[in-house]
């Protein structure tokens, strides 16, 4: 149900002349699809932007052309020189002229009918393509156009260039791209007329076509106008489906939730420490959040260690005492396990009855457990995946907390709240990767955030060392040493992608490395494909300290907590993202012992790796670390697909990138303020802006109104 305007640049790319199925099946490969469409429509070519120009402009005589540059020539075809029959390795050659000197035209493996047609002998056309010097005649071979005098128009003097996949030309793409602008409709304006003249930026329609058909070489560039103009559009679409998303839910009606202290103060006395002020605050937010008559939604951002999971008890103690129940969601059933671990002594002082649930839970168990829940008997459930089961009903969930929740979509989020009844259960997500300001603007926008900024008293700090893989038989006679001290260890073995080997195949080697070394008996090893009863044990072993070694894919990179381990080594380091070092280094200093993280690379280290590892060295901060990892690997990547669900951005990659969404985010909360119901005449035009950029949440809550 699009806007009539809008419905023909979402038809099919088929629809573009010189789109056939094949050449379909090519544009799929490299242009960029939003998730859920499966065939390249009109929009997704116009979005495929250039990433580079070639010159055509110059247009010297024959004479005055240089060898090594690409010109555009005036030329009359003279004399056709086909190569002698049978001899296939020889050139077909066009010998042209213009007033001031002569050129061979040069094809190799050339289809003579078709030469013919292009070059008639005694006709003026208009070459271009990069002049070469062949025994000091000039040449050009295989020219990129040749036109006829009266289709000069369609020879591009500023070509773009894009990126393409094999079995695509360039020259194809081009005039897809080209009739893909044209098909851009007049729209009303949507920015303030001031914004645009303060920063030079063209109207939309001229945006798009100066970036397909660029009248300035640096139209095209990241920086050039029409780029920045498009860039701020999609950002502010961006944000303003997000702040759409976060009015509507802060207006549906929740329920306010109010606890008499009771439980929380049990659980208070039952900690080994007290809570820090930001513990403290965090608390605070909650209570007053979930005391309010609208839904909660609030992130609670804490770095490794920082205490996230007691302040998830506490928020769920309010709902407790005031007889509700309250739900703990964790990605992986080891950090689900681990949760249940943390806060059963706890829960059992304050008098709280737990429940976990994780696809292990099956049978007679399971089904008791249910009924238990069902009848409210449970009061904190936590588990994995399968809390979003139809068969889980709780008599009366007021409050849910999601753990890592960058790796849960929306709507899984919306899943668990909707088992709250009527009113909706408050939601408070929790992630253990501190998100950079930009991340938290673009896709956690809809969400209040709270942040908890120490680490927990007593935490040491955790001696940081990146060393070569040569050092390595130095490092395992210090593990050795370590070990006599009573010191475990967890050694962590990346995905090699340079060999056929799996992150499977690389633990398994090492730890048979290493069991050879310190016996079979003392080291273990943990991966994804284990079944979960063996990874269990597994785990168990360690933390129980039957175990010295651990030797494990990332698996362990979040939540599991063993705190006498106290060496992390990481092989391959600088295969790593910041982010996962800085998760995995969590895994130790939890206990009293002094902590190591060996970083193991390869020499010699890119640039950009090297970076990351002085990083790791200079500072535990996860703030700072997932700062620097937004400026070494750029908006783009870190807000890519790959960081499961974010939102990627088609033309928004530029290098003011965070300066315009900061603006972006003003704007549109600006808007809101004014118009929440987007029915002023810069309302309705923004409303074809959420279209256009396929904000479908967003379209779908002004529709619904």
């Amino acid at each position: 149900m699009r806007p009539p305007p809008l419905i023909p640049l979402f038809a099919s790319a088929t629809s573009l002349s010189g789109i056939g199925p094949r050449m379909q099946l090519l544009l799929k490969k490299a242009v960029r699809l939003p998730p859920g469409v499966a065939e390249p429509r009109v929009i997704d070519v116009l979005w495929h932007t250039p990433s580079g120009v070639i010159d055509r402009r110059a247009t010297p005589t024959v004479a005055a052309a240089v060898p090594g540059t690409i010109a555009t020539l005036e030329l009359r075809v003279l004399k056709h020189r086909a190569p002698p029959r049978g001899n296939t390795k020889a050139p077909y050659k066009v010998a042209c002229e213009d007033e001031t000197g002569r050129i061979d035209l040069v094809f190799f493996h050339a289809e003579r009918k078709f030469i013919e047609r292009q070059l008639p002998e005694g006709s003026l056309r208009y070459v271009s393509g990069r002049i070469e010097s062949y025994n000091d005649r000039k040449q050009m071979a295989h020219p990129d156009y040749i036109v006829a005098p009266e289709a000069r128009g369609d020879l591009p003097l500023l070509e773009p260039v894009y990126p393409l996949t094999a079995g695509l030309s360039g020259k194809i793409l081009l005039k897809a791209t080209r009739q893909a602008a044209e098909r851009m409709p007049a729209l009303p304006e949507w920015q303030e007329a001031a914004w645009l003249k303060e920063r030079g930026w063209p109207d939309l329609r001229t945006a798009v076509s100066r970036l397909h058909r660029p009248q300035e070489a640096g139209d095209v560039s990241a920086g050039s106008p029409p780029r920045q103009r498009l860039a701020y559009d999609e950002l502010l679409a961006g944000q303003l489906a997000l702040a759409l998303v976060r009015q509507s839910f802060k207006q549906q009606p929740g329920r306010s939730v109010v606890g008499d202290g009771r439980i929380r103060a049990g659980i208070a006395d039952a900690l080994p420490f007290a809570l820090t002020p930001s513990q403290r605050l965090a608390i605070k937010e909650i209570a007053q959040d979930i005391a309010a008559p609208f839904r909660m939604l609030r992130l609670l951002q804490g770095d490794v260690g920082s205490g996230k999971t007691v302040v998830a008890l506490m928020a769920m103690a309010i709902a407790v005492e005031a007889g509700a129940q309250a739900a703990l969601m964790a990605p992986t059933e080891v950090l689900a396990r681990q949760h249940a671990e943390t806060i059963a002594p706890l829960a059992d002082r304050a008098g709280v009855r737990i429940g976990l649930l994780t696809g292990r839970e099956k049978g007679r168990p399971r089904a008791e457990l249910l009924e238990r829940l069902k009848a409210g008997e449970v009061d904190i459930l936590i588990g994995t995946h399968a809390l979003f089961q139809a068969d889980v009903e709780f008599k009366d969930l007021a409050f849910a907390v999601i753990d890592e929740q960058h790796r849960f979509g929306v709507h899984q989020r919306l899943a668990l709240q909707t088992k709250g009844g009527k009113g909706g259960a408050n939601l408070l997500v929790m992630t253990a990767t501190p998100i950079p300001r930009t991340l938290l603007m673009t896709h956690y926008g809809d969400l209040d955030v709270s942040r908890l900024t120490e680490k927990p008293a007593g935490r040491k700090p955790i001696v940081t060392k990146s060393i070569p893989v040569d050092s390595m038989e130095r490092l395992i006679e210090r593990i050795r040493v370590q070990l006599q001290e009573g010191a475990q260890v967890y050694w962590v073995c990346p995905l090699i992608e340079s060999s056929d080997k799996s992150e499977l195949a690389a633990a398994e080697e090492r730890h048979a490395h290493l069991a050879q070394i310190f016996g079979a008996s003392k080291v273990g090893l943990l991966h994804g494909g284990m079944p979960g009863s063996a990874k269990d044990q597994t785990m168990a072993a360690f933390a129980e300290n039957h175990l010295k070694i651990l030797v494990a894919t990332t698996v362990i990179e979040v939540g599991v907590n063993v705190p006498n381990a106290n060496i992390m080594v990481i092989e391959h380091a600088e295969r790593f993202g910041l982010a996962q070092l800085h998760q995995l280094r969590g895994r130790v200093g939890r206990g009293t012992r002094e902590s190591f993280c060996m970083l193991l690379h390869q020499a010699p280290l890119g640039e950009s790796a090297r970076q990351r590892l002085e990083m790791m060295e200079s500072t535990e901060d996860g703030f700072l670390i997932a700062e620097k990892d937004l400026e070494l690997r750029g908006g783009g990547e870190v807000l890519g697909a790959r960081q499961s669900g974010m939102p990627e951005f088609r033309v928004a990659e530029v290098p003011n990138f965070t300066e315009l969404l900061a603006a972006a985010r003003d704007d549109a909360r600006l808007v809101l303020n004014q118009d929440p119901g987007l029915a002023s005449p810069r309302g309705e035009a923004l409303k074809l802006l959420l279209y256009l950029f396929e904000c479908d949440e967003a379209v779908r809550l002004f529709r619904a109104a």
